[in-house]
């Protein structure tokens, strides 16, 4: 009962019932991701083009999408990650997830919420004011 109240209620949250119900008629399953996203295809966009959407595993979160499957997913590649046994290069990151609005959110030197406090004024600035 839970879980179809939360499908009812939210949208950020897994997927929606109206979701549901569009992968049940149109979609066919292409490949699940290391966190457990489930990516669907089928029908055809304004373009022509095979739709491809994803249902999150839990908060829909865009960065929560691995690199391999966001290439596929924009269309950048034909072939989904397990057809085309995709391997990571060396260089591409793993995932961190969006940490903006938390206590490890990036706050640069200077930041009202950082802890370290902003350097002082230089002789070299003069602030401007009306009418000057």
């Amino acid at each position: 009962m839970k879980k179809f109240l939360v499908q009812f209620f939210t949208w950020w949250n897994g997927q929606t019932l109206g979701t549901r119900f569009h992968t049940w008629r149109k979609g066919t399953k292409v490949g699940q991701d290391e966190f457990g996203n489930v990516y669907y295809e089928g029908g055809k966009d304004s373009e022509g083009r095979t739709r491809r959407w994803v249902i999150y595993n839990g908060v829909s979160e865009a960065s929560m999408i691995p690199p391999g499957w966001h290439g596929w997913m924009h269309h950048r590649v034909d072939v989904a990650p397990p057809s085309d046994n995709y391997i990571p290069r060396e260089w591409q990151k793993g995932h961190q997830p969006n940490l903006t609005g938390t206590s490890g959110a990036y706050r640069p030197k200077g930041s009202v919420l950082g802890n370290t406090h902003r350097p002082q004024v230089t002789g070299d600035y003069d602030a401007w004011t009306p009418g000057s």
